[in-house]
């Protein structure tokens, strides 16, 4: 799994791991979100670019994030893309989560976010998609709140 940092370049999933333990180290006493979103943009009925970003947000005080760019055959439905986008949203938070815990950190708060809101398409899946989240045992943020993969996933796209 290899992610790309505007500020560190290409970054295995371990280097990024590394790099969030120092990034929040720095100022321990400040509070922290990890915060996991996908988006994903059709291209003419031959792919789909599936963007997944890892954001550390040190609460008031700006972040730093990492994402990870995959194509793969194009999807009719729209609906597949949320699930398929939410998959692999949760892939990346369940490896997060596993390092977390192996290094005593599993206290922190880990969101996934997703593209989907009350208005537009995708308001009659949001239970689906919420639930499988929260099933998973992490914090579920839709539009408008859902950043991590509104603004900074949909960014590296295109």
């Amino acid at each position: 799994m290899e992610f790309y940092s505007p500020t560190r370049g290409k970054l295995s999933f371990e280097a990024v791991f590394e790099d969030i333990g120092t990034y929040s180290g720095e100022n321990p006493e400040d509070k922290y979100k990890l915060i996991i979103g996908t988006d994903s943009h059709a291209y003419t009925r031959k792919s789909v670019v599936f963007v997944t970003a890892i954001i550390i947000h040190r609460i008031g005080k700006g972040g730093r994030f990492y994402y990870r760019k995959q194509r793969t055959r194009y999807m009719e439905s729209l609906r597949q893309r949320i699930y398929y986008e939410t998959f692999l949203s949760l892939e990346v938070a369940a490896k997060i989560t596993e390092k977390l815990a192996e290094n005593g950190a599993a206290e922190l708060n880990v969101e996934i976010h997703l593209d989907v809101g009350e208005k537009g398409e995708t308001r009659e899946i949001i239970k689906e998609v919420v639930g499988m989240v929260i099933g998973s045992g992490y914090h579920a943020r839709i539009k408008p709140e859902s950043y991590g993969a509104t603004t900074i996933a949909d960014r590296f796209t295109h």
